[in-house]
């Protein structure tokens, strides 16, 4: 068979393996909900900017001691970044909290002397004991021990959290079916005075704009809204056997990206194979 052909049929034959995969237990949507249709737990999923908006600086929490603190006692004097997330997520929030810890790793600025970090669980079922194992991962990971006094790992009870996640437009729901919280994902800058200055969505945030970010919010300055581009974590559901719609979204760009290649491969050649004829 003439290679142009029999590359042809490749990629005949990876469209139509994309198109099985629909068939393969553990990979298809769940069963009634189209395979492009969000799930509906997402609707209530969200990621307000809520520019210039106060934080309740009064909101008591657990910080990774177990000492009873309130969210004011990190603001004052420098800017802080905030991440919403559950310290036993088995997903997202771990690429959130190392995404951020990289991009501070290549500032000259440090952790605990020109800003803060304050992570908190959204889980009011978390313990201290949870926030103090992640806080020394991070700290670990961010190598320079000496910033450990600026990072801060925080637990709280739901009317506490929700006050919190509240004022800063992070918007997140229990799903009772999967046993899971389905959540967006990003940072958020705010003032020493604790007004919110900047969002950062997703898990990867460049180092360059987290460092402008922070020098605008210690001037006090506040951002300007950006696009809302958001990276949900609803994952994989052992009951039906299926991927949420995260995974099914990199299933399909995988997809899309490997037929891209072949054609791209079955172009090249038909062109070498033209060249050699003349």
């Amino acid at each position: 068979m003439p290679k142009p052909f029999l590359m042809a049929a490749l990629i005949a034959g990876a469209v139509a393996t994309a198109s099985a995969q629909s068939n393969i237990p553990g990979v298809n949507p769940d069963p009634g909900v189209p395979s492009s249709q969000m799930p509906s737990v997402l609707s209530q999923v969200s990621f307000d900017q809520r520019l210039n908006e106060q934080l309740p600086l009064d909101t008591p929490f657990m910080d990774e001691d177990g000492r009873p603190v309130r969210l004011g006692n990190y603001f004052g004097t420098k800017p802080v970044i905030l991440a919403f997330v559950y310290f036993e997520c088995p997903m997202l929030c771990t690429q959130v909290l190392n995404g951020l810890t990289t991009s501070l790793t290549i500032l000259e600025e440090e952790v605990g002397r020109e800003f803060d970090v304050v992570a908190i669980s959204f889980d009011p079922r978390e313990t201290p004991v949870l926030a103090s194992g992640k806080k020394k991962s991070h700290v670990d990971r961010y190598k320079r021990p000496a910033s450990a006094s600026g990072w801060h790992f925080l637990t709280g009870d739901d009317s506490s959290i929700k006050a919190v996640t509240k004022a800063a437009g992070f918007n997140y729901v229990w799903d009772d079916r999967t046993q899971q919280f389905a959540h967006p994902s990003g940072i958020v800058v705010a003032t020493p005075d604790g007004k919110l200055s900047r969002y950062f969505f997703g898990i990867d945030y460049a180092s360059r704009d987290v460092k402008f970010a922070l020098m605008e919010s210690s001037a006090g300055r506040i951002g300007s809204v950006i696009d809302n581009l958001l990276l949900y974590c609803y994952h994989y559901d052992p009951a039906t056997g299926s991927y949420g719609f995260v995974a099914m979204g990199a299933v399909r760009i995988g997809g899309a990206v490997t037929l891209l290649a072949l054609v791209g491969f079955v172009v090249v050649s038909i062109r070498r194979e033209g060249r050699a004829g003349l």
